[in-house]
């Protein structure tokens, strides 16, 4: 008896401790509920973001979850995507509300019955729900001038599309008298050149018109395009004087290495790096005071690049022909030593480089203007920048200089009279000026000098 006694005076007093430890325990559980609470509103508005990113930046994956884009927002989607944003924010007030009743019955039981707080100790809940009601509210107002907002921008842009239309037709200009031609390619083959795209042609009548305008020149400006943009040109260098120089490390540098031809050429202009520096003085003495302008000349030496086969340089210590790589030798030397500036290329990418091509299959021009005063090749180099410059060779040939080793009659150099009259060769039709070719003279036959010169003219010319 006593023992049973004992048993429920133990377990009355453990019901009764746990009693009067529960608000204790709700307490200390106070700050978890406040951060659970705050989570799910967190959470609800992550929820939000998520649902509402998807809408606003289907067209574009740099934007932001909330750039409203008129693409995107013009049409019964906007009414939709704000609905969304109604319900769920609706139904995020209802959870908040439900949570703070939840912290408002914990801080009653807690305070003993009390229902009177002071007035500077209102419920915490009652301060979260007014925050979310004002930004319910506000959020409300916003979507409404936002639907209105976006009514007014697509009108506007349907307005613009549609008068950009009407200036986008290929106009009938005595002046520029392709330009239809050149819009119906464009239509038929803009995508056989990723060059196109590269210079802003999607397809688009504009885009033909732009690039046929402002890249190209078949076309007239576009009236509502920003002309003083599209015509800006680079500011022309200052002009710096040409001073004779004497020595030719430098030069040496410039011409490279890695190809046997190269180091004939090298060892060849070292070997007369005396020579030269007499015939230097010599000018200088004959010239006086005749101020020279520098030149900005690339050399490139097409025959020794990989694409033309470079026969040359493995048989130059076999006993292969050497005479072009002692033209091309004192032809950069003589131009070192003139004091003009150089740039040497040997290869297809170099050249490319250095003359702005594009990416492509070389059917547009270059990316910017010529930086070269003077362009000093062989006919393997002149057929490689006909391939990928495009119209610019055209507009920047009278600037070419050929190295021809052994000539060409101009009855050659002309396409429409050499096909009239049956001349046929692999290197001619050029249309060049034949003052624009540099031909190699053999001894006795230097013009001006009928004496017989031996050995090599060019250093004895200069």
């Amino acid at each position: 008896m006593h023992s049973f006694v004992k048993h429920l005076c133990s377990r009355y007093v453990v019901e009764r401790q746990g009693t009067m430890a529960l608000p204790a325990l709700l307490t200390r559980l106070l700050p978890l509920r406040r951060l659970f609470v705050l989570g799910i509103g967190f959470f609800t508005l992550c929820f939000l973001m998520t649902s509402l990113g998807g809408q606003f930046s289907a067209r574009r994956l740099g934007d932001s979850p909330f750039t409203i884009r008129t693409e995107v927002m013009g049409g019964p989607e906007s009414r939709g995507v704000l609905r969304k944003m109604s319900d769920l924010l609706e139904l995020m007030v209802k959870r908040m509300d439900a949570l703070a009743r939840l912290e408002n019955g914990s801080e009653l039981h807690r305070a003993g019955g009390d229902l009177h707080f002071p007035a500077d100790r209102m419920p915490p809940g009652a301060g979260l729900m007014e925050r979310i009601q004002a930004i319910a509210q506000n959020v409300s107002d916003i979507a409404v001038k936002v639907d209105q907002i976006l009514r007014h921008s697509l009108l506007l842009h349907s307005k613009v599309s549609e008068g950009r239309r009407d200036q986008c037709e290929a106009p009938s200009d005595p002046k520029f008298p392709d330009c239809s031609g050149k819009v119906e390619w464009m239509r038929a083959r803009w995508t056989s050149d990723p060059c196109y795209a590269f210079f802003g042609v999607d397809g688009t009548e504009c885009s033909f018109l732009i690039y046929l305008s402002e890249v190209e020149w078949f076309c007239p400006p576009l009236p509502w395009r920003n002309q003083t943009a599209a015509q800006r040109a680079p500011k022309p260098l200052p002009k710096v004087q040409a001073v004779f120089r004497s020595n030719l490390s430098h030069l040496l540098d410039l011409m490279g290495s890695g190809k046997e031809s190269l180091i004939f050429m090298k060892k060849r202009t070292k070997r007369l790096t005396a020579q030269w520096a007499l015939a230097a003085r010599r000018l200088a003495q004959k010239l006086g005071a005749t101020q020279r302008d520098q030149k900005q000349i690339l050399v490139h030496i097409g025959f020794l690049t990989e694409e033309s086969g470079d026969v040359f340089s493995p048989r130059v210590l076999k006993g292969g022909p050497l005479g072009e790589m002692v033209q091309w030798a004192d032809i950069l030397t003589a131009l070192y030593v003139l004091g003009h500036g150089l740039r040497v290329t040997v290869s297809l990418k170099e050249l490319q480089s250095n003359l702005g091509v594009p990416p492509g299959r070389g059917s547009c021009p270059l990316t910017m203007p010529l930086p070269f005063d003077l362009i000093y090749t062989d006919y393997h180099g002149l057929q490689q920048m006909k391939q990928h410059m495009g119209l610019s060779f055209k507009k920047y040939r009278c600037r070419i200089r050929v190295i021809d080793t052994f000539g060409t009659e101009p009855a050659y150099n002309h396409e429409e009279y050499a096909t009239l009259h049956g001349y046929r060769t692999n290197w001619g039709y050029w249309n060049l000026n034949p003052k624009q070719f540099m031909t190699m003279f053999r001894e006795g036959e230097v013009p001006g000098h009928p004496e017989q010169i031996h050995g090599d003219p060019w250093h004895r010319v200069l």
